[in-house]
Parts: C-alpha cells; sequence; structure tokens
C-alpha cells in the first residue's frame, strides 16, 4: 500500500490522487517514515511538480539560451516554481551537427508566461517592431551621410590616381 502524502510546508495531509496542498499550494510529497514510496520515471517526477494553471494556452517563447546547458538550466528553474517549459533550437541552428552548441528558445505555455518573465526578468517583446518600418529618422540620417562620405573618399581616390 503506498504511503500517504504530506504537506511539507505545512504538515496538511492528501490523498494519493491530490498533488497540492489545498492550505498553502506546495506539491505534496510521501510522508517519511511511512514505506518507501512507489518507484517513479522522470517523466511523472516532472508532471508532478508543475502547477496546473501554468499549462494552457499556445507555446510562448520567454527566453533565449546561449547553448544546450544555459537552457536546461533555465528550464529547472521555471520547473521548481511549477512552469512547464520546452526547449527548442533557435531559428538558423537547427543542423544536427551543432548537437548541443548554438541558441536556444525557452518556450512556455501562455498561461505561465507572465510567471516566467517576473522569474527569468525578461521583458515581452513589442508589438508592431519590425526592422524597416521600426527605422528612426535619425538612423536613416546618419546611413545617408555615411553613403555620401563614400562616394566623397571613392571620388578623392579615384581624382588623386588620375591627377599628376
Amino acid at each position: 500500500m503506498p504511503a500517504p502524502l504530506v504537506c511539507p510546508a505545512c504538515g496538511t495531509g492528501g490523498a494519493l490522487t491530490d498533488r497540492f496542498c489545498p492550505q498553502c499550494g506546495s506539491p505534496f510529497v510521501h510522508a517519511p517514515g511511512e514505506g518507501l514510496a512507489p518507484r517513479e520515471d522522470a517523466a511523472s517526477v516532472r508532471a508532478r511538480k508543475i502547477h496546473p494553471p501554468y499549462a494552457e494556452g499556445e507555446l510562448v517563447r520567454v527566453a533565449t539560451a546561449q547553448n544546450q546547458p544555459e537552457a536546461e538550466l533555465l528550464q529547472g528553474l521555471l520547473l521548481e516554481e511549477g512552469i512547464p517549459s520546452m526547449v527548442r533550437r533557435s531559428g538558423g541552428f537547427d543542423v544536427p551537427d551543432f548537437l548541443a552548441s548554438g541558441p536556444r528558445d525557452v518556450l512556455v505555455p501562455q498561461s505561465g508566461e507572465d510567471a516566467a518573465r517576473d522569474l527569468l526578468r525578461t521583458t515581452a517583446p513589442r508589438p508592431g517592431v519590425s526592422g524597416n518600418a521600426a527605422a528612426r529618422p535619425w538612423v536613416r540620417a546618419l546611413a545617408a551621410a555615411l553613403a555620401v562620405l563614400l562616394v566623397a573618399v571613392i571620388a578623392a581616390g579615384v581624382i588623386a590616381a588620375i591627377g599628376p
């Protein structure tokens, strides 16, 4: 017979079908000294940590890691707060020869996005910002000035090469 569950924070007991304490929201654990808990695989241990309200909606990118180990560290941080996550290779780095190198996107369900951003201290992308449409006037003026300067330098070089 499996051991009963108990809340490690407040000591409230729970049924085997319960996952979280109704008093404080902490995940239940098997009571110490009541026998060995049934052996669980890694997926079921992970699933017991996930808070159901954070597991709904489409996947949203909340962070980018430089490599696979960094992405797994971020996944562990999110899981400890009950936020499920998934890691995928960033666009352009999805070649199998790269293995663990290259940037990774950390994705969470939409319902857990705010909590994940708070935990990882990342900001949401600004809506409606794209490369060309967001160019500020001073950037365009600087590009035009550099183009004029480049033409002037080339013209001076040609004149110097032709002249006596």
